[in-house]
């Protein structure tokens, strides 16, 4: 049962110079070196093309119909931080627009995640506010039912805890617990590297089937090469 009405002031946040790194990494090479954990739903899609930001996370759990906890959470943020949203029970309606986004900006959010909609996309797309967002809906929200901030939620399927690293981009949106932040810096170091050497043999020629070792599976597995 999610924690109610409580806001918690002080929580653990990821290193930032781990926190900005894996941002460099993205979220495709963070995903693989968490042994393909933590991505949030593929239905969580950004507003606008090319945002791509990591952060700490600042956790809201929202009432269906009802922003009033996303105002309370504009107070917690510290430089850095992405606001990651979910709520007790699925809604379509939007929770988030430009107003909100402004305060956020002031308090030095970097941007939202959330399991629902917002609006004002336009606006926010010239504000340079990143958002991952279930969708988009002029329908707005109340502010009469108490939440909880900076509490475990669960958002796009994955659990997310206050002060966890968040890296999204135009791939998707990927969470790594704040304990895991080292482990998954050196693992996206090593694999970016291999990648690199990876992408010069493709560039030069080689093909993947040889490069992967793949023709004697793929024989083993019936298919054949006529002339």
């Amino acid at each position: 049962m999610p924690e109610l009405g409580v806001v918690h002031t002080k929580i653990r946040r990821a290193e930032a110079d781990l926190v900005d790194e894996l941002g460099t990494f993205g979220s495709v090479t963070t995903y693989e070196a968490r042994a393909r954990s933590g991505l949030l739903s593929p239905g969580l899609r950004p507003i606008y093309p090319g945002a791509r930001v990591s952060g700490t996370a600042v956790t809201v759990l929202l009432q269906p119909g009802d922003s009033w906890m996303m105002h309370v959470a504009a107070e917690q943020i510290r430089q850095g931080d992405i606001v990651v949203a979910g709520l007790t029970a699925p809604c379509r309606d939007a929770f988030f627009g430009a107003l909100l986004a402004t305060s956020f900006l002031a308090q030095g959010a970097r941007g939202l995640v959330i399991d629902a909609c917002v609006r004002d996309v336009h606006e926010l797309t010239k504000m340079g506010f990143p958002v991952w967002s279930r969708g988009v809906s002029a329908q707005g929200s109340g502010k009469l039912v108490i939440g909880s901030v900076n509490v475990p939620v669960e958002c796009g399927g994955v659990r997310v805890e206050p002060g966890d690293v968040i890296v999204a981009d135009d791939d998707g949106v990927v969470c790594v617990p704040e304990m895991r932040a080292p482990e998954t810096v050196f693992a996206a170091r090593a694999r970016r590297a291999n990648e690199r050497a990876k992408r010069d043999e493709l560039a030069g020629g080689v093909l993947g089937l040889d490069m992967y070792g793949m023709r004697h599976a793929l024989r083993a597995a019936g298919l054949r090469w006529e002339d």
